[in-house]
C-alpha cells in the first residue's frame, strides 16, 4: 500500500508538470518535431491529389525567359496571360496566381491591363492578396483586381519555428471576410460557409508540377500552328496553381514535408484538404491533459514496484512509445494528438519512480550487496538482491562448464615459506585468478587452499558458458606467466597452475543446512573436472578439457586430443584434449605431428607411433606418449588407452 501511494503521488506530481509545460509553450518545439515526424512518415496521397497541378516559375523558365527572350526580372505580365489563355484552351476548373501583383507594371499600364482582361475571359480565376498583421490588407492593382473572379490571402500563420502546420480558411476585418488562396481556388467552384478558425493541415503526397516556360511556350507554338510541349489535355478540368520555385523569388516556405518548398504548395493543400475534407480535427487541450494525467500516474506506480532491471526497461520502452504511437494511429484517423504531454509525464514519473525506488528499495539492496560480496560472485549477488527467496534451501538440475585449478609443488611451497609469507602470496594469486573467472561471467564455488572451483551457466544463463570458461582457463595461465617472475622473487619458486574443465550436468543451488549453506554444485561432472586437472600430470599440460567442453565451445578455441585415459571414479576411459588457446591463436606445428603419432598408435603401429612422438622433443604430451610407448612403467596404461 505505501508503493500504491508513493506511484499514486509520483505520476500526479509528473502529470503536472506535463501539464504546465505544455500550457506555457515550452513544449512546442518538441512536439513540432514530432509532428512533422509522423507527417512524413504516414503522408500518403489523398484522391484529390490527381485534380491539383502546379504550374511553377522555376530557374529553368527564368534562365529560358532570359536567355531566349531577352526578359529581366520582373516579367511582363502579359506573359501571364499566356498561361491564363493555355488554361482556357485546357477547360480547367480554376486557375489561381499565387503572385503579388500589388504595384504597376515596370512595363506600363497596358500591361497591367491585358493581365486584367486575360482574367476577366471567363475562367474562374483567383490573384493573391496580402493581409498584415494589423488587418491591413495589400490589393492587387485595379485592372488585376477587377479582373480576377476572387481574391486570396496569402499571408500564411506559420509557427514559431517558420514551419506551417495550420491555416486560416478565411480572414475577417472590417465588414467583409478574406479567404485564403487555397480557399478561394475551391470557392471558384463552389459556395459555402467557410470557418474563421485556424485549421490543422493534413498534408499528402507530392503534387504534379510542370514548368511555367514549358506552359507559356505551349502557347506560343499552339498560336503559331504548331505542336504543343504540353497537350492542353494534360490540365482538363483541373485545378491549377500557378507560383514561384526559383530560389531568387523568394517564395520558399518549410512545411512538414520539405524545409523548402514553394510556398504555392501550402495553399495546394488547403484546396486538397476542401476538396476531401481532410482537415486534422484538433484534440480538446483538457483531454489531452487529462491523458497525460492517467499516464503518469499508472507510469508512476509501476516505476515505483518494478524492483528488476528488465521491468524498469521495459516500462521505460512501452511507456514511451505508448504516447508516440497514440499519435501515430490517430493521425491515421485524421486526428492531430500531441504527443509530447503523455511522453513528459510518463518520462517524468519513470524517472521519479526509479528515484523512490533507489532510496527504498537500493538501500535493502545495498545491503545484500555489502554483506555477500567476499563471499559471492556478483552474478549470485544480484540475483539474491532481485529474488531473496533464493537465500532459501533448494538445488536444480543444470548444464554446467566447471573449472578446477591447483598449483603444482604447492606442499613444497608452503613448507618454504612463513606463514605470513605463504598467506601474502596465496591471497595474491587467488586474487588475479578470481578477478579473471568473475570478469568471463563465472560463477566462484570455493577455495580449497591453493584450489579454486567455479563454475558457469548458473545462477544465471550463460549461453556460451564452455567458451568462457576455456577462456578464463586460458587468461589464467597467461595471467600466471605474466607475473611469475615476481612471484618467483618473492617465493623463491616457480609458481604452475593446472586446470581441468568439463561440461555436463550437476545439481546446482543452495546446499547446506538450514543454519549455513553455500551455492555449490554436486555430481559425477564436478568429480571429473577435478580428475581432469590431476591428469595434468600425466602429460605435463596446463589446461586439460573433457570432449564435451570442445564440442560445446566450438571453433572458439584451438585444442588437440591427447589420447583416452582412465580416471578414478569412472569404468569407461575419457577422452582428453589441451586447451591451447583461443580461436585466434596459432595452433603449434607440433600438434599435426602428435596427431599422425597418435592415428599410428591408433591403427596398431606402435613402433612408427613411437619414433614419431619421441622426435617431439620440446612437446611434453608426445613425450608421455613416447614414454607409455616404451613400456615405461609409469605410464603403461597410457598406451592401451589411446586405442579405440
Amino acid at each position: 500500500m505505501n508503493s500504491l501511494r508513493q506511484g499514486l503521488v509520483v505520476g500526479l506530481l509528473a502529470g503536472i508538470l506535463a501539464g504546465i509545460l505544455w500550457l506555457t509553450g515550452a513544449l512546442e518545439r518538441p512536439e513540432n518535431l514530432t509532428w512533422d515526424w509522423r507527417v512524413k512518415r504516414l503522408a500518403e496521397p489523398s484522391e484529390a491529389s490527381d485534380q491539383i497541378k502546379l504550374v511553377l516559375l522555376d530557374q529553368d523558365s527564368l534562365d529560358w525567359g532570359s536567355q531566349e527572350n531577352g526578359l529581366s526580372w520582373p516579367w511582363p505580365r502579359e506573359m501571364y496571360s499566356a498561361v491564363v489563355s493555355f488554361c482556357e484552351r485546357a477547360e480547367v476548373r480554376s486557375l489561381c496566381f499565387d503572385v503579388l501583383y500589388t504595384e504597376p507594371s515596370v512595363y506600363g499600364v497596358w500591361d497591367d491591363q491585358a493581365l486584367g482582361d486575360a482574367l476577366a475571359g471567363g475562367l474562374p480565376t483567383a490573384v493573391a492578396a496580402h493581409v498584415a498583421t494589423d488587418e491591413t490588407v495589400t490589393w492587387p492593382v485595379d485592372p488585376v483586381r477587377h479582373g480576377a473572379t476572387l481574391i486570396g490571402d496569402v499571408s500564411g500563420m506559420p509557427d514559431q519555428d517558420g514551419v506551417t502546420r495550420r491555416a486560416r480558411l478565411a480572414t475577417a476585418f472590417s465588414d467583409t471576410t478574406l479567404p485564403s488562396l487555397g480557399a478561394a481556388a475551391y470557392l471558384l467552384r463552389q459556395s459555402t460557409y467557410l470557418d474563421i478558425q485556424p485549421k490543422i493541415l493534413g498534408y499528402t503526397g507530392p503534387y504534379i508540377t510542370l514548368s511555367a516556360a514549358a506552359i507559356i511556350q505551349s502557347e506560343i507554338r499552339i498560336l503559331e500552328g504548331r505542336p504543343p510541349t504540353i497537350d492542353p489535355a494534360t490540365l482538363h478540368d483541373c485545378h491549377i496553381l500557378f507560383g514561384f520555385s526559383a530560389p531568387g523569388l523568394l517564395d520558399q516556405r518549410p512545411t512538414p514535408l520539405d524545409r523548402v518548398s514553394p510556398g504555392v504548395v501550402i495553399h495546394a493543400t488547403v484546396l486538397d484538404n476542401l476538396l476531401t475534407d481532410s482537415f486534422m480535427a484538433e484534440s480538446p487541450t483538457a483531454l489531452v491533459l487529462v491523458v497525460a494525467l492517467i499516464l503518469g500516474i499508472l507510469a508512476g506506480i509501476l516505476a515505483v514496484k518494478a524492483v528488476q532491471a528488465w521491468q524498469t526497461v521495459a516500462l521505460f520502452s512501452v511507456g514511451l512509445l505508448l504516447p508516440i504511437t497514440t499519435g501515430a494511429l490517430l493521425y491515421r484517423l485524421d486526428i492531430w494528438w500531441p504527443v509530447m504531454p503523455g511522453t513528459v509525464a510518463v518520462a517524468g514519473a519513470l524517472v521519479m519512480g526509479l528515484g523512490v525506488n533507489w532510496a527504498t528499495e537500493g538501500r535493502r539492496r545495498r545491503y545484500l550487496k555489502q554483506a555477500f560480496r567476499h563471499y559471492l560472485s556478483p552474478h549470485v549477488i544480484e540475483q539474491l538482491v532481485k529474488d531473496p527467496g533464493k537465500l532459501e534451501l533448494g538445488g536444480e538440475r543444470r548444464e554446467l562448464t566447471i573449472m578446477f585449478s591447483d598449483l603444482a609443488n604447492f606442499t613444497g611451497l608452503s613448507e618454504s615459506l612463513d606463514p605470513v609469507a605463504l598467506t601474502t602470496l596465496l591471497n595474491n594469486y587467488l586474487t588475479a585468478m578470481t578477478d579473471i573467472i568473475l570478469a568471463e561471467g563465472g560463477t566462484l564455488d570455493k577455495y580449497e587452499g591453493d584450489a579454486i572451483i567455479a563454475f558457469w551457466n548458473a545462477p544465471l544463463d550463460v549461453p556460451d558458458h564452455a567458451v568462457r570458461a576455456a577462456r578464463a582457463a586460458v587468461r589464467c595461465q597467461q595471467e600466471l606467466a605474466r607475473q611469475r617472475p615476481a612471484w618467483k622473487e618473492y617465493s623463491g619458486h616457480d609458481l604452475h597452475m593446472r586446470v581441468g574443465l568439463h561440461t555436463g550436468e550437476v545439481v546446482v543451488g543452495n546446499l547446506g543446512s538450514k543454519q549455513r549453506f553455500d551455492y555449490t554444485m554436486l555430481g559425477d561432472a564436478a568429480n571429473l573436472a577435478s580428475r581432469l586437472e590431476g591428469v595434468n600430470k600425466v602429460f605435463g599440460t596446463g589446461i586439460l578439457v573433457s570432449q564435451a567442453t570442445v564440442e560445446g565451445a566450438g571453433d572458439a578455441v584451438r585444442s588437440r586430443e591427447l589420447g583416452r585415459v582412465q580416471v578414478v571414479g569412472r569404468e569407461e576411459p575419457v577422452t582428453v584434449f589441451e586447451l591451447g588457446g583461443m580461436d585466434d591463436d596459432r595452433e603449434p606445428e607440433s600438434w599435426k605431428t602428435y596427431h599422425r603419432a597418435l592415428e599410428l598408435c591408433r591403427s596398431g603401429h606402435a613402433i612408427e607411433a613411437h619414433q614419431v612422438a619421441a622426435g617431439l622433443t620440446d612437446d611434453q604430451p608426445a613425450q608421455a606418449l613416447a614414454r607409455a610407448l616404451a613400456n615405461d612403467s609409469e605410464f603403461r596404461g597410457l598406451w592401451q588407452l589411446t586405442r579405440k
